[in-house]
């Protein structure tokens, strides 16, 4: 980036020196995001919940990852279902950007991966959006509860990260406020036609 800014100084003059500044920035704040990186990781992956798995396809690059979560209960058990994560530059001020690889028949996730998360709102009048206190642990829970209905996973009851979580994340499975309103309403129409859906789906899209 400095070989870059420099020769830039060198052929555009002042304008150059504004782009080794906005450079120099720049990589100040992917700085702070990776140093932040670290700690999350670490903390992340001592305490992810016992349905979800995280890749790292790059173990230099810990803003991008690949999340898989393996719903134990549910509409969604036996399904394995891949979530894309990319962290930005400006993080923790601004959420990570997070897609949903895999093609489901799901209220708050849309056909073409986006997603239906309080968390990862920049901006929520409610207070449930992102805030620079989350971290990338309570995103990983977070799309986790996206397959948790009322009956939680007992198993995981009485952990403290469980129950931190759980407050946090109102989401869970939500068929009253969906993204994907014909999927909420083919829930509402036919309970059984919508698991023979989201089974087909599953069979087809998610082993």
């Amino acid at each position: 980036m400095l070989t870059l800014a420099s020769k830039l100084k060198r052929d555009d003059g002042l304008k150059g020196s504004r782009t080794s500044a906005t450079t120099s920035d720049s990589t100040r704040r992917v700085s702070v995001r990776d140093k932040l990186l670290v700690k999350e990781v670490a903390d992340l992956e001592a305490n992810l919940p016992c349905t979800c798995k995280v890749h790292f396809p790059d173990p230099n690059k810990l803003h991008c990852f690949q999340l898989t979560v393996i719903p134990d209960e549910g509409y969604y058990q036996g399904g394995k279902f891949q979530f894309e994560t990319e962290v930005p530059d400006a993080y923790n001020m601004v959420p990570p950007k997070v897609k949903c690889l895999t093609r489901i028949w799901h209220p708050n996730i849309t056909e073409t991966g986006e997603i239906c998360l309080s968390l990862l709102r920049e901006h929520s009048i409610d207070g449930t959006g992102w805030a620079p206190t989350r971290t990338l642990k309570d995103v990983v829970w977070g799309l986790n509860s996206l397959f948790t209905g009322e009956d939680c996973d007992t198993r995981q009851a009485d952990s403290p990260v469980f129950t931190l979580s759980f407050s946090l994340f109102k989401d869970l499975l939500n068929f009253d406020d969906p993204l994907n309103i014909e999927a909420a309403e083919h829930h509402l129409r036919d309970k059984e036609d919508f698991r023979n859906k989201v089974d087909d789906y599953i069979k087809r899209y998610a082993r």
